[in-house]
């Protein structure tokens, strides 16, 4: 009888993870060209993960982290001596779709499921950046990978690295001595072309809620 009791509750598929992350983010852009983790702040997000195949699934989040940046850090000199700092928290809402390169979930074997898996996300986001120097909000494209382990039937865990490309060159435009890190070469640039990004490195953990079909085989 446990033995059974065990296989239904590996079997059981779910429909939503709920759960938390915690990590770091930094800043790209025109005071970090190329450095990656140059000054690092602590971030976090709530997220709710919906489960469409094992393959598959539909991420909503909700983060805030810090970024910042500081022009005398760069081994050249902007034009008119401008090398202005700044740091500014962000907030973060997005919607992704993650694609798993195996099957991701506990009990079918013969199915060939996987309690681990790489996987590849992307879609779309709304960044808000609030004073000190104006408000930005602006979308982003958050495109990244990961890998999730499920530790137990209904337990996950997993580490994320996501780019967010923003399609604003304002982010950086902060410093109380100026605002020089807006467009600073004064060269326009159309679409993704000399935009800020930042960068999330995220561990989560996630619960798995809401059976497909509870009351199957009862």
């Amino acid at each position: 009888m446990f033995f059974i009791g065990g296989v239904r509750a590996q079997d059981e598929v779910y429909t939503w993870e709920w759960g938390l992350a915690l990590g770091c983010d930094f800043y790209m852009g025109d005071a970090n060209v190329s450095r990656l983790y140059k000054n690092t702040h602590l971030a976090g997000a709530l997220m709710a993960r919906y489960l469409i195949n094992p393959h598959m699934a539909v991420k909503g989040s909700l983060g805030v982290g810090k970024i910042s940046g500081d022009g005398q850090d760069l081994d050249y000199v902007f034009p008119q001596g401008t090398q202005t700092a700044f740091k500014r928290t962000v907030y973060d809402l997005s919607a992704q779709f993650e694609y798993n390169f195996w099957e991701y979930r506990i009990g079918q074997t013969f199915r060939n499921e996987k309690r681990w898996t790489p996987y590849i996300t992307g879609g779309l986001g709304l960044t808000y950046a609030p004073k000190p120097l104006r408000n930005v909000v602006t979308v982003n494209i958050p495109l990244g990978l990961g890998v999730k382990y499920k530790i137990a039937p209904r337990m996950n865990v997993g580490l994320e690295w996501t780019v967010h490309f923003s399609l604003s060159d304002c982010l950086d435009v902060t410093s109380e001595m100026g605002n020089g890190l807006d467009n600073p070469f004064q060269i326009s640039g159309k679409g993704m072309k000399n935009k800020d990004s930042y960068v999330m490195t995220m561990l989560f953990l996630t619960y798995d809620i809401f059976p497909k079909c509870k009351n199957c085989n009862n």
